[in-house]
């Protein structure tokens, strides 16, 4: 009976849970603008780590390690576009 009780997925989803919760209270708290930047940073990189590894199975396939070469890539790609954004719009660097 062991094996049919899926515990990692019911961990994934209350630690999405928590997650969520943390970044809802940097809403609800009215957090200053560097402070909740931070923390909403750091949970959705946590929740997009969460959510492939726990529900899209990445490390359960032969060919994992290009799996996360790919993850890590498009992580290199979403922070470059993300701060170029920040760097020509709101820091004023053109």
């Amino acid at each position: 009976m062991k094996e049919l009780f899926p515990i990692k997925h019911v961990m994934g989803f209350v630690f999405s849970l928590i997650l969520t919760s943390v970044a809802l209270l940097v809403y609800i708290l009215d957090m200053s603008f560097a402070l909740g930047l931070t923390i909403l940073l750091i949970t959705a990189f946590a929740q997009a780590a969460l959510q492939l590894v726990v529900f899209m199975h990445a490390g359960e396939s032969e060919d994992k390690g290009a799996i996360y070469t790919s993850v890590y890539y498009g992580i290199i790609i979403a922070v470059l576009t993300v701060f170029g954004t920040l760097l020509a719009m709101i820091w004023g660097y053109v």
